[in-house]
């Protein structure tokens, strides 16, 4: 038997249920699970950077289950529910989608039968340029018939996100209405200046500022080359994870404790790692 969306919507109903239900998941609150829901993102992100695509499977499914469990309280509290958070997202796909749905629906009749609509466009207009304009425009229109007033490129920016990635929607926020660097070699220029101000720092606080400059600075360069940091970021930290387990490994093999070892020592076995990956790679 397989289960679907309905099966895992009743799954939380049980666990939510007042008299029978999980004592651990009736605790939660919407706050409670904010640092679930992050971790469960990241732990996506990370199955990925490791193309652990069985891995990737069962973190999707507990980030879909986060998903399942928010719309699960706003239903308690008689907000919306699953099925709300569905059809708006589907709307909202098909509203800012009008190359592919230009008559706005997903189906030839509102029944819900038949197949969806397909017009025949010209892919040779749709440049990734072309879309991210034709997206902005779209959101901008939504946001001018909301009730709330906009007035700044910077408006709809997440307070919680993590720095690098708020860095970047910062920067692409900006590069929106032009504010931005022409080319590359004039943020690698930047980068090399924000470096030298870290060196010039004349103490701790302007250190911790100049370092948020160099940092903000590389995020750029990331964006530029069309690089997302956060997940450059991932990748780097797997690949170093793997080399310093690496390292260990072989000094274990040569009947050494890796802590025992001087600096120079630790890092004939770093470099000793890196020659042995390039050479697999090649092989």
């Amino acid at each position: 038997m397989a289960y679907n969306l309905d099966d895992l919507i009743l799954l939380m109903d049980r666990l939510r249920d007042q008299e029978h239900g999980c004592p651990w998941d009736l605790k939660q609150t919407f706050e409670t699970i904010i640092p679930h829901t992050l971790e469960e993102a990241y732990e996506v992100a990370d199955a990925i950077a490791r193309k652990d695509w069985d891995e990737l499977k069962k973190e999707l499914g507990d980030l879909i289950f986060q998903a399942i469990f928010y719309s699960k309280l706003a239903d308690e509290k008689q907000w919306f529910d699953f099925h709300d958070v569905i059809n708006g997202l589907v709307e909202k796909m098909l509203r800012r989608h009008p190359h592919v749905f230009p008559e706005g629906r997903l189906r030839p009749d509102s029944s819900g039968k038949g197949v969806p609509i397909s017009t025949p466009v010209d892919r040779s207009l749709l440049t990734d340029q072309a879309l991210s304009q034709q997206w902005n425009e779209i959101k901008q229109q939504e946001q001018v018939t909301s009730t709330t007033v906009r007035s700044s490129a910077m408006d709809n920016l997440t307070d919680g996100l993590p720095g690098l990635i708020k860095a970047w929607k910062l920067q692409k926020k900006a590069s929106s209405v032009g504010f931005d660097w022409n080319d590359v070699n004039s943020v690698k220029s930047q980068l090399l200046s924000e470096l030298q101000e870290v060196e010039d720092a004349p103490d701790e606080e302007n250190l911790e500022e100049e370092l948020g400059d160099l940092l903000f600075c590389c995020v750029n360069l990331a964006r530029h080359h069309k690089v997302h940091p956060e997940t450059a970021l991932i990748k780097a930290n797997i690949k170093f994870e793997r080399r310093f387990r690496h390292m260990e490994l072989l000094a274990e093999e040569d009947g050494i404790d890796f802590s025992s070892l001087s600096l120079d020592e630790q890092d004939s076995y770093w470099i000793k790692v890196k020659q042995r990956e390039k050479a697999g790679s090649t092989e």
